[in-house]
């Protein structure tokens, strides 16, 4: 009788903004990369709106272009556990290539699976992400600086844009768990 799959405890960070944007998370090793996509798209924040790709070791892995413009594996194809192997190893995530999202996915351990607990789980992360198509970091930068002050000359702009208030603190890790509950065979 096989055991249960390991379980990954993953650091997902936002590269290139200060205070910085993470969620760590557990899932099992053997998710596929397409699956992945999925948990880190409801973990951040993300709308899974845009393309996306991982980067491991110079191969690029997501979804095949029917077009045939861009070059990707197949990423239904390659489980979390081929790409990270061991506690200290990473690969890039790349969301929307126009924004440029580029984040960091570490093993930060190999925890015993519990039977108990939720296949995919958020236990922990720090601030809200950034609006889909904000202009990527400059953009999100600009967006905050508007948002954020009442004399700035977009604020009101901005704060109808966003569709109200946005704390740039906020992270509910609650909601991120529902969220990730529903996804739980996908």
């Amino acid at each position: 009788m096989k055991g249960p799959t390991p379980v990954y405890q993953l650091r997902v960070s936002l590269d290139g903004i200060a205070p910085a944007i993470w969620r760590r998370l557990l899932a099992p090793s053997d998710v596929s990369l397409r699956r992945l996509h999925g948990i880190v798209q409801k973990a951040m924040g993300w709308t899974n709106s845009h393309l996306h790709f991982f980067q491991v070791d110079g191969r690029q892995f997501g979804r095949p272009d029917p077009d045939g413009e861009l070059y990707f594996e197949d990423d239904s194809r390659f489980r979390l556990r081929t790409m990270l192997i061991a506690p200290g190893d990473t690969m890039a995530y790349k969301y929307d290539f126009g924004d440029s999202w580029r984040h960091t996915i570490l093993l930060e351990e190999i925890v015993a699976a519990d039977r108990r607990a939720p296949g995919v789980q958020c236990i922990a992360g720090a601030r809200a992400c950034p609006p889909e198509d904000c202009g990527g970091i400059p953009g999100y930068q600009a967006f905050l600086e508007a948002v954020l002050d009442p004399f700035h000359p977009e604020h009101r702009q901005m704060r109808e844009w966003i569709g109200g208030r946005f704390d740039p603190e906020a992270f509910d890790i609650a909601s991120i768990n529902r969220k990730l509950s529903t996804s739980s065979k996908n």
